[in-house]
């Protein structure tokens, strides 16, 4: 046991003497699969946040999503990560984290609304949700948090994905080329309006958009608080005249509490500072607005709680 202190005496001795030398500090930001927005975004901001904050080295992470961000973060194999409202269930011990409370997570940041599409491919004879059934469907990566959606938006309409429908665990760049091949028949893309997955196969002209009726969008948002139901502008995508009913969940870059306050106040600000270099790599983040803090539903990092004070938008 005496050893055992001894140890861990040394350990701590050298993180303070690595701190006040000025060794590097790895920041590793889980984002998710690659054509999605998480992965370019996540890399734009290892780039701002390398150039411009001493010291710090960090790098982006393609990964499965939000369901594996949170399990890397709680591994300790990442400080940051992507997350939608996923979160929300896995900080409060809820349905998939029943049990398991992720209490570590904390947020540093909104980002901006992911918008639910529902792709189907031309053909396929899918008119409506209840036309799912027996369809093949990609439910998105492994690690992700599509098929949680995806299951409580089917059970909705009597689908059960275990039983009635073909599941397809395909990333975004895998979806779009499972359309091409004809492999599947229909798609549930979670991410930013325009997101390259649904432009793609839209301009393509492999797949239509299918409404989902704004009585189960209030639905969804009854059963999870962090969804709300939203409209996606006629025009948006190609051959997509008309508005399409759908719903929305709000995205954060996440991080472990045990981060540095000094830090995450510098990783917070300097998104902030520097987000014209986020919407020169997708417009998308123009969406990043420190206003809609107040709609984050996990705790506020206390690093990123200071900056967001500083502007008078917590107290």
């Amino acid at each position: 046991m005496f050893k055992l202190i001894q140890a861990l005496g040394v350990i701590f001795f050298l993180s303070l003497a690595s701190v006040a030398f000025g060794q590097d500090i790895l920041i590793n930001v889980a984002t998710g699969p690659t054509g999605g927005t998480y992965y370019p975004v996540g890399s734009a901001m290892a780039k701002i946040w390398s150039d411009n904050i001493p010291n710090v080295k960090a790098s982006a992470q393609s990964t499965g999503g939000t369901r594996n961000n949170i399990q890397l973060m709680g591994d300790g194999d990442a400080e940051l990560g992507f997350a939608d409202g996923l979160s929300y269930d896995a900080y409060n011990g809820l349905n998939t984290y029943s049990g398991q409370p992720q209490t570590f997570l904390r947020t540093l940041t909104p980002l901006y609304p992911e918008v639910i599409h529902i792709l189907v491919a031309k053909g396929s004879g899918i008119k409506t949700l209840t036309d799912l059934k027996g369809k093949r469907i990609s439910i998105g990566a492994v690690g992700g948090s599509v098929a949680g959606v995806t299951t409580d938006l089917l059970a909705l309409v009597g689908i059960d994905i275990n039983t009635d429908i073909k599941a397809e665990y395909l990333g975004h760049a895998d979806a779009v080329a499972a359309f091409g091949d004809r492999r599947i028949d229909a798609a549930v893309i979670m991410g930013a309006l325009r997101i390259a997955s649904a432009v793609e196969p839209t301009t393509m002209g492999l797949v239509d958009i299918l409404a989902i009726p704004e009585e189960v969008a209030k639905k969804m948002a009854l059963k999870k608080p962090y969804f709300s139901p939203y409209s996606i502008p006629a025009d948006t995508y190609k051959g997509q005249t008309s508005p399409v009913s759908t719903f929305i969940s709000p995205n954060i870059l996440a991080g472990h509490e045990k981060l540095d306050d000094n830090l995450v106040y510098q990783l917070t600000k300097s998104l902030f500072d520097r987000k014209a270099d986020l919407v020169a790599v997708t417009k998308t983040m123009e969406g990043m607005k420190a206003e809609d803090v107040s709609i984050i539903k996990i705790p506020l990092h206390k690093g990123a709680a200071k900056y967001f004070k500083e502007l008078g938008l917590v107290e």
